[in-house]
């Protein structure tokens, strides 16, 4: 099995700091760039998944639980490539935990 956890580790540092901003810095723009991010790694994850079908959109439920929303569409993520074949696995995970990182810094946390 592939080793994802760099890329856990990261989403759930952004998400604990999601979870700990005010409300004021949440809708000043943290929990946007905190949905953002997570509808890309769910687009990615269901791609990955299923590259013949369209991605769905995460919806938009709140700023209190884009936190959440980012900890499924990580570790959903992190899951397929975990046990994806052999390839570009390691090119897609150092990508998706830079992704991560430079929407942490974009929210202000």
């Amino acid at each position: 099995m592939f080793d994802t956890s760099a890329l856990t580790a990261t989403v759930e540092r952004f998400a604990d700091r999601l979870r700990a901003a005010p409300q004021s810095r949440l809708q000043r723009g943290a929990a946007a760039e905190g949905l953002a991010l997570a509808r890309e790694l769910a687009d990615r994850a269901q791609r990955a998944e299923d590259p013949a079908r369209t991605p769905r959109t995460m919806p938009d439920a709140g700023v209190f639980t884009v936190a959440d929303q980012l900890v499924v569409a990580g570790n959903d993520l992190a899951h397929i490539l975990r046990t994806a074949p052999a390839g570009s696995r390691e090119q897609e995970l150092d990508e998706a935990v830079r992704l991560v990182r430079e929407a942490a810094e974009r929210s202000g946390l």
